[in-house]
């Protein structure tokens, strides 16, 4: 099976879990039952506006959801019977350093689950822990060698947090570090995980803020023999509507980005709303998928106006 995707993909992702339970609800350690059913009915809700905006016309081929198995319920298979895309993680949550969610048992609950895309979270800093980077690029490679023998496909989260050096040398400017220094460390770590043999289709991306930082990702994700057709999505990591708007519009002229995966940019302000400030179901779903449209209008206008 030929490395990448070929197709748009704007995903609404929604797989946060310990992040999720404890800021949304400030659940601690592991949720009761009735926390989980709790916890599981925002998903759903999140869910209701995805399938708003499918109902709106959005193209269910380039639609998709990303959830996860324990809080999502049965997203996974009403997202099918909708003809959605839909891609889970592997990782564990909220832990600085990737490893798997069901250990040995990874590949069984791929399989069980049956995503179109298995998705990683990975933070990896070619100057950070080289100890725990060789930890996870280990599993990584694990993870790559079995999803493509099993014809599989496989969606790679990276972030590129600072090193206390790296910050330093921006004045703890965190805007400074993520302009200056962030794009190339970002190619670094890609250029990395690709030297250990790990295998990517589609890259999940932070934002930048020049075009001509995007374009240098792209091909790096793309340098080496088979990986001509990887693509890659811009994650929004919650950042503002202006932000994420900017980003986007650097990354979708760019051959190689095919789309977004975007969360708490999307559904945070709704849900905290149904949540905290009574603002009815219904309404927070269409917020969801009023947001959610509007920053594929965003993206696809971008696109468009690159190849006037």
């Amino acid at each position: 099976m030929a490395l990448g995707y070929d197709g748009k993909l704007y995903i609404l992702a929604f797989d946060h879990r310990g992040s999720f339970q404890k800021k949304m609800f400030g659940i601690e350690g592991d949720p009761t039952p009735e926390e989980t059913d709790t916890i599981s009915d925002a998903k759903k809700l999140i869910y209701e506006g995805m399938e708003i905006a499918v109902g709106r016309g959005v193209d269910a081929d380039a639609t998709g959801v990303l959830v996860d198995e324990q809080f999502g319920s049965d997203i996974p298979k009403l997202a099918r019977e909708r003809g959605l895309k839909l891609a889970q993680p592997v990782e564990k949550s909220g832990q600085e350093e990737f490893d798997f969610q069901y250990d040995e048992d990874f590949g069984k609950h791929i399989e069980d689950n049956d995503p179109d895309f298995s998705k990683v979270l990975v933070r990896l800093n070619s100057d950070g822990d080289a100890e725990m980077n060789e930890r996870q690029l280990g599993r990584l490679k694990e993870l790559s060698d079995w999803l493509h023998e099993h014809d599989r496909l496989f969606l790679f989260e990276l972030l590129v947090p600072a090193t206390d050096d790296q910050l330093e040398s921006v004045d703890g400017d965190s805007d400074r570090y993520d302009a200056e220094l962030r794009p190339e460390l970002m190619r670094r770590a890609i250029e990395q995980i690709q030297d250990y043999g790990i295998e990517v289709d589609v890259w999940k991306i932070e934002g930048v803020d020049a075009q001509d930082d995007a374009e240098m990702l792209i091909r790096q994700t793309r340098t080496g023999e088979g990986r001509e057709g990887v693509t890659s999505v811009l994650l929004g990591r919650g950042a503002s509507d202006d932000k994420v708007d900017h980003w986007l519009q650097q990354a979708a002229p760019v051959e190689g980005f095919i789309g977004f995966a975007i969360g708490r940019s999307i559904w945070w302000d709704a849900l905290k709303g149904f949540l905290d400030e009574g603002l009815e179901r219904k309404a927070a779903a269409e917020q969801i998928a009023d947001n959610y449209l509007r920053f594929i209008k965003v993206y696809d206008d971008a696109e468009s106006a690159a190849r006037v």
